[in-house]
Order: structure tokens, then sequence, then C-alpha cells
């Protein structure tokens, strides 16, 4: 039976906050982000990549994250390891690709050789080392790795929690009604953004910027906070969001008009759109027990493992600390911001689409609408050349002014509402990990 948001409940999802000052410092201070790199990203898990990529033994992801690269590889056994991608001789990184495959890895400074399992297997002049040849008795440095949702996962933190203690059984559970690991991931760009990557954090971890940075969804997904499911997952960091999909905002008092996005899903599922043109606010169930009916001769056999608010909402899971899974009924969007290697005004984002196949189609509709089903590399684009999906670029449209204001005395902290909850409690937890309260 598919698990339901209601399920999924079994510990507190609306803990207290104690009000702790959101410090504009934190998104500029050098102490904040010196802080924030050995006590946060080195204990956490991080997405490296798609487990898609690696299909034979010596396949491998590179991921590189603040100072650190990270090299993934497939091992002859079928299992994925994670090392750090240096040279054990004099530091130099071994894989210089994002995606690659070799039986073994080679450093391209002195020609040392490691096998798949870390193992150093050649190097040059092996009989002019003290106590003999180092190959066989030295291996990369390992660090945990995991493959959950047909992603790669790695932490650099040995001794932490394993993947599925971090995820929690709660929100593991309710995304793998999704089957991410039978999705093809269809976009994804990365850019070199100019905030701190809290600030992409801060974003989405609300949904109140919605009415005016995105109001063309308004006519489609339900908005009004007051028909929001939230959740907070303490125990682990995490945090969900839930809106009504195929209905217009409850938040106009013109949400039961029917426009022309609305209409064309009823037909799509061939539902005849003139009985609700008074009353869209209809159209999510309508089009929920029509999915039930006729989905699976319509491709959609994925509906099978899902509720039927997963076949028709949108769900958003924002993992501690820095990764948002937008869980549409027949794809994910997955936006992450990272720290940037030197500079804490500015992050690494980086926004993927994963999808299914309907049927037969070699089409699905993505973020910038009908997409190839075809599995693509990650594309790195300048920041303002190039889109980073429509939504995307309406949010990171006020990341500059907001970087900036945040240098100003006028700023005391913010001023959330109750709907902003979300932020509050990644910033008293982030102030608990770094040990600082301002």
């Amino acid at each position: 039976m598919a698990l339901s948001v209601k399920d999924s409940d079994s510990i507190p999802v609306d803990p207290p906050v104690r009000g702790d000052p959101i410090t504009g410092e934190r998104y500029y201070a050098a102490r904040w982000a010196e802080a924030e790199w050995n006590k946060l990203w080195t204990r956490v898990w991080h997405v490296g990549g798609m487990a898609a990529d690696l299909l034979d033994t010596g396949d491998f992801l590179t991921h590189n994250i603040g100072r650190e690269s990270v090299v993934m590889l497939r091992q002859a056994d079928g299992s994925v390891r994670a090392f750090y991608n240096a040279c054990l001789h004099r530091g130099y990184r071994l894989a210089w690709t994002e995606v690659g495959g070799a039986p073994q890895l080679v450093c391209g400074y002195h020609g040392w050789r490691y096998n798949p399992d870390g193992m150093l297997a050649h190097v040059q002049d092996p009989d002019d080392f003290p106590g003999g040849s180092p190959c066989g008795k030295h291996r990369l440095t390992e660090i945990a790795c995991d493959v959950w949702g047909g992603l790669v996962w790695f932490n650099m933190d040995r001794g932490g929690p394993s993947l599925r203690e971090w995820l929690g059984e709660n929100v593991a559970r309710h995304m793998e009604q999704w089957q991410m690991d039978k999705m093809t991931r269809v976009y994804a760009v990365s850019s070199n953004v100019p905030c701190n990557w809290k600030i992409v954090r801060d974003n989405f971890n609300e949904s109140y910027h919605l009415p005016t940075l995105h109001p063309q969804i308004s006519t489609v997904i339900n908005d009004d906070h007051t028909d929001c499911v939230f959740r907070i997952y303490a125990d682990v960091g995490h945090n969900m969001m839930r809106m009504k999909g195929l209905q217009p905002s409850a938040r106009y008092e013109t949400c039961n008009q029917l426009d022309v996005p609305l209409a064309q899903a009823l037909e799509y599922w061939g539902l005849d759109p003139a009985p609700f043109a008074g009353n869209a606010m209809a159209t999510r169930e309508a089009i929920i027990a029509r999915k039930r009916a006729v989905g699976a001769q319509m491709g959609y056999a994925h509906y099978a493992a899902m509720g039927d608010e997963e076949i028709v909402d949108y769900f958003h899971f924002t993992l501690w600390p820095n990764t948002t899974f937008t869980m549409w009924p027949d794809g994910v969007q997955i936006l992450r911001s990272e720290p940037h290697p030197s500079d804490p005004e500015r992050c690494i984002f980086d926004h993927w689409f994963m999808a299914h196949q309907i049927g037969g189609s070699d089409v699905v509709i993505g973020p910038n609408g009908p997409t190839s089903l075809q599995a693509v590399d990650r594309e790195h684009i300048v920041f303002g050349e190039k889109t980073l999906g429509e939504v995307a670029d309406q949010d990171l449209s006020v990341a500059i002014g907001q970087q900036l204001g945040l240098h100003s005395r006028g700023f005391r902290g913010g001023i959330l509402a109750n709907q902003e909850k979300r932020i509050q409690i990644f910033h008293e937890r982030l102030n608990d990990v770094c040990g600082i309260h301002d």
C-alpha cells in the first residue's frame, strides 16, 4: 500500500522555536564559512551524481564541494565506493572529469595508478622507496558512500550515521514513492552565483515569496499557505511542504475561475472543462479520480505505488542542510546550493530534473516545458548568460540585492511570518551545529 503523507508523521513535525536572531553576518563572515566547513559540510551526506553513470567496474563520478574533491567508483561486485580525489604521492587530483571510466585511476603527475578499490597498483621506480615498493600497501583515503533514489551519495564523516539513518525513515519511505531510481536525468545545470549558499536555502525553506516571484503558478498550484501542509523533522533536520496541484491558488477571489492551463489538464485526462468553468477548485479531485481510472493505460504505471496526494500535488523535501527535492507526480527537481571554495558571498547552485518515461514517449514535461527524454551530463554555465530554469531564474533574481542588504546595519535579524518557520528552525540548527550563537 502506498504511504500517504498523513501516515508519515509518527514523530513531532511542528517543533517549537527559540527565536534566535538570524544575523546578517552569517551570510558573509569568514568565521561562519570556516565553522560550516569544519562542522557541517564534512559531516553530512551529499549527492555525488547519478548511479546510472556507473555501469561497469572502474566507472567513476567526481564531485567537488568547497575545498574538497571526491571520486566515486563502481566496484567489481557492483557496489560503489568513494575516496578523496587526491594521489597519495604528492596530492595531485586523479580524476578531472565528472563522469568517466577506466580500469585504473592514473595520476597525471608521476603516473601512479590505483585500482577501483583504491589500492595503489603501480608506481614509477618501485624499488626506490624505503622499505620497498609501496604497491599493495596503501589505499586512497576512503569515505562513506551509498546509493539511494538512483543517486550516489557520499559523506566525509565515516563515523556518522548511515545514509538511511540520516534521511530518516519517514522521509526516506515517503520519497521512495516517486521511484527516482527509475527516472532519467534530462536537465542538469550548475552555476557560480553571487550569494551565500544560505540565501538559496532560505528561499526554498518558505513559500511566502511565491505570489511576488512566481505569479505564473497561481492558476495551477494552490500556494495559499493555509491550504499547504508543512512538516519539520527535527530529529534529522529535514522538512517538507506540500502544495495542492491542479488547483488554483485559494489566496485570490478569482480562484474558481478556470484558466487555460487547468482546462488543458482536464482535456488531457479526458474530462470536459465546461462543468468546471465556475468551479475550478474542484479540478484537483476530478483529475485524481481520472488518473486512478486511466493512468496505467495512458502510460503512468508508476502511480500504482503512490498515494492520491502524490499523483497530483507538489512535495518539497528540503534535506539538511542544502538540497531541495521538489517532487512532481511524474518527476523531481533537485535544487542545491553548496559553498564556494573561497568566497562566502558566492555559492555553487545546481538545478537538475529527473523524470519517468510516460508510455513510449521520448518527451517529458520539465521545468522548461517539453524536454527530450535523454540522459544529460551536468552543464556549467556563467550566471546571467543562460537560464537556470524559469523558476530558478526568478528565485535568484533577488539574490544579489539580498546579499547586499544583509550587510546593512539596518538589518536586525529578520521578522518572519509563521509560514516561514522552516527558516527559523534551519538557522537555529545551524547555530547549534556551528557552535555560534550571536
